[in-house]
């Protein structure tokens, strides 16, 4: 069996080798059932299945976008089962799969830390979940979660600059940032060394390479500039304004997790771990425990299926 986690953007998996991370965009023509597709070849039998992806606004709502992964799913694996907000399996298509994939998470870690709480951010958001009182997490959407702090829309790669930070000191100069799509938190995250080329797996806004000088220069853009007109220095302002107040969002946010359930323990996982883990006083899970902290839903839903083998 293979565990999976279809999100907006990103496809994981985890299966016996270990953590597959394929972009896998569901608002375009996705390959979401090709993908999928290679794992039954290579040998899986079947699949335990959470997902955050029908949001994604190519589907006229979450019905049709949940509808969507399941087909894909069971053309591979037609016996599949479902993470669902309930808290339970399911085998056909329901509302109630919507974005379930931080409640499999929770579910699983609150069994070793039964008064800890989780931040998982990855490439598009953070989850900030005390693992107290967990049925009153069943049923919990994510518009109930934005309103409870437990869901920060903020991520490693995908989140614009200009949402978070709005101006940079330049040459002396405080500049105001233009609000183009022009760089996202993944070129201010790989010019600071928060992540490298593996973790870099989203799209550019650009569309153009990763590398050290093509994330400066879609940071320069920022401030309608090219990376010459404001060198190095400059661009890297800008990503240090931005990463600087992404930081203080997500902390901001545990802290205020942290002190309202008085958890005794922060576990953090995603791509985003070893940078939050110890800005938070947490436990990185890659390197503490071996969890799959890149894909940590896909890796808690695989383990909570074999639980009921």
């Amino acid at each position: 069996m293979i565990g999976i986690d279809v999100g907006g953007a990103n496809l994981k998996i985890v299966d016996e080798s270990g953590v597959h991370i394929h972009y896998c965009p569901l608002w375009k023509e996705s390959p979401l059932a090709e993908i999928i597709a290679e794992y039954k070849e290579a040998g899986a039998d079947n699949a335990a299945v959470v997902m955050s992806g029908e949001l994604a606004d190519g589907f006229f709502d979450k019905n049709e976008g949940i509808a969507f992964i399941v087909d894909a799913v069971k053309k591979s694996f037609p016996n599949a089962i479902f993470y669902g907000m309930d808290g339970k399996f399911h085998t056909e298509a329901c509302r109630e799969l919507a974005a379930a994939n931080w409640l499999a998470s929770v579910a699983y870690l609150k069994q070793q830390y039964p008064n800890g709480m989780m931040l998982d951010i990855g490439s598009t958001t953070a989850d900030i979940v005390p693992f107290k009182d967990f049925e009153k997490l069943i049923g919990m959407t994510d518009t109930l979660r934005l309103q409870a702090g437990y869901l920060v829309y903020t991520g490693m790669l995908r989140t614009p600059v200009a949402t978070l930070a709005s101006e940079a000191v330049i040459d002396g100069k405080v500049t105001p940032f233009s609000t183009e799509y022009f760089a996202c938190s993944g070129d201010a995250n790989y010019v600071l060394g928060y992540i490298g080329d593996e973790e870099y797996s989203a799209a550019t806004p650009d569309g153009k390479e990763v590398s050290r000088e093509a994330c400066l220069r879609r940071l320069a853009r920022t401030v309608c500039a090219d990376l010459e007109e404001i060198g190095e220095e400059g661009a890297l302002a800008i990503a240090k304004a931005f990463c600087s107040a992404q930081q203080k969002l997500v902390c901001d946010a545990v802290a205020k997790a942290k002190a309202a359930s008085d958890a005794d323990t922060i576990l953090v996982g995603g791509i985003g771990s070893p940078t939050f883990a110890p800005l938070v006083g947490g436990i990185d899970l890659t390197a503490a425990t071996g969890i799959h902290a890149d894909a940590l839903p896909a890796y808690a839903v695989l383990q909570l299926a074999k639980e009921q083998e």
